[in-house]
């Protein structure tokens, strides 16, 4: 199961910057509902596996077309674009499936798995999955709002002539880096050391949580949903801080999700009760949701929207890459010692070392005429 986890990430970091250059040029509205077909082909597959790397081969398909968790580039990019003032906003509300998703599909699984057996529940849902995804997708989803001659953040002006690298709208202007300018800046590879090392250390705990708890005798069906609690807090936290982020800087709210995964992870470890689990599971959701609130917000608050697709496209490799070592070694090492502690303890040092780093990480500075974004405020 770790390196199943693994492939889909390492798959997603090999086709990341193709998918992000496919998003700035073309939008989603062909891609997500491509990418939720091969998905759910991957999914009816899995009810069919004889064998460990059938498993392995599956998951990594689901990363080849960009469907890596709630970060993936083809749901998360398309909705940046549209705003620039209210972009905090926005993710809160987008946010807003992941606990409705949770609520309904994580109870409905367990459910699926007992009455009709785990085959069977991986074809229901990916029927349902791609019904409800595909459609929806190839009805509504755009590009940007210039395609319609919209403007962001629902602006009535007509904007003036981009003056350099600068977007200029009435009331929502934003610096806008080049690829090129990005790779170049410091802040760019401070972020990408940060998440890593999140990403690194949330894929020791993740995954193995699950099978831990159970081994410690907690019943399966409570497991299931303190799991569906996690992501329903995961999604109010997202929430919050869509709405904090105009009052309180991104990296502040970020370093605070990273405390709270890594006071999760110490829950975790000493989770003997299902008092302790479900705690810890819903500490876990709030500080996954400050780290997917990071994700989805910061690249383009510190580097604008023109080239997110591509700017997301670039780092995505480096932190799957990174944050997929961490569910095998964590297995390896279970296997060796016969508990995770070891493994979960030095995620626990990760995400405060993380925590840290992201507090002290300041926006990058270019010259923005008119109304600078949150971002450039901040560096002022």
């Amino acid at each position: 199961f770790g390196w199943a986890q693994t492939a889909r990430q390492v798959a997603s970091s090999a086709t990341s910057p193709f998918v992000g250059r496919l998003i700035d040029r073309f939008g989603s509205r062909v891609m997500l509902p491509s990418a939720a077909i091969f998905t759910g082909a991957s999914m009816i597959g899995l009810a069919y596996m004889r064998g460990s790397w059938q498993l392995i081969l599956a998951f990594a398909v689901m990363g080849l077309v960009g469907m890596s968790g709630p970060g993936a580039l083809v749901t998360s990019v398309p909705v940046l674009k549209w705003f620039v003032r209210d972009r905090g906003k926005a993710v809160a509300f987008m946010s807003l499936g992941i606990p409705i998703g949770a609520v309904i599909f994580v109870p409905l699984t367990q459910v699926l798995i007992e009455t009709r057996g785990w085959r069977e529940a991986w074809v229901i849902l990916a029927v349902i999955g791609v019904g409800v995804i595909a459609p929806l997708a190839f009805l509504f989803v755009r590009r940007q709002p210039e395609d319609l001659g919209l403007r962001p953040d629902g602006a009535e002006s007509p904007p003036a002539q981009p003056a350099g690298n600068v977007s200029v709208v009435p009331g929502v202007e934003e610096a806008t880096w080049t690829v090129g300018e990005v790779v170049r800046s410091a802040t760019f590879w401070r972020l990408t050391v940060v998440f890593s090392m999140v990403s690194l250390a949330v894929g020791t705990i993740a995954l193995h949580r699950i099978p831990a708890f159970m081994d410690r005798g907690l019943d399966p069906g409570l497991i299931s949903f303190a799991t569906a609690f996690d992501a329903v807090c995961a999604g109010a936290s997202t929430f919050s801080m869509g709405f904090l982020v105009r009052r309180l800087p991104a990296r502040f709210l970020g370093g605070a999700g990273f405390i709270f995964l890594a006071s999760a992870s110490v829950l975790t470890i000493y989770a003997s009760n299902f008092a302790i689990m479900f705690i810890s599971m819903a500490v876990f959701g709030l500080g996954i949701g400050g780290m997917m609130f990071l994700q989805n917000f910061m690249w383009a608050d510190y580097f604008g929207r023109r080239h997110l697709g591509s700017i997301r496209g670039l780092v995505t490799p480096i932190t799957l890459v990174v944050g997929g070592a961490g569910a095998p070694v964590a297995g390896y090492v279970r296997d060796a010692t016969g508990s995770y502690d070891a493994i979960w303890w030095a995620g626990v040092v990760l995400m405060a070392v993380a925590a840290l780093a992201m507090v002290l990480t300041l926006p990058p500075k270019k010259a923005v005429r008119g109304s600078p974004s949150p971002a450039a405020r901040e560096s002022v």
